[in-house]
């Protein structure tokens, strides 16, 4: 079943973003990834990971926060981030 952004919510930091879903993507264990390889074993992250000037993802219960390199726009991001977790699910 698909994940479903249903709302992005700003941060004190211009280059994250928290995307929070309508059910949670880490019930049993938040993870952290700074790149990635880090990620490579994680299907939702990975998916992320793959959206040009993504840097590093948290991934808790009910939210991701997105983060990206400076020079990066959010408006691709978030469609990506949209289409990623519709497809990694």
């Amino acid at each position: 079943m698909p994940y479903e952004v249903t709302q992005f919510q700003t941060t004190p930091n211009p280059n994250a973003l928290k995307c929070v879903l309508d059910r949670s993507p880490a019930p049993d264990r938040p993870r952290s990834y700074l790149n990635a390889t880090d990620a490579i074993d994680d299907p939702i992250a990975a998916a992320l990971f793959s959206i040009p000037g993504v840097t590093n993802l948290l991934i808790h219960d009910g939210w991701i926060t997105v983060g990206k390199n400076a020079a990066a726009d959010w408006k691709p991001i978030k469609a990506g981030v949209r289409q990623a977790l519709i497809e990694a699910a």
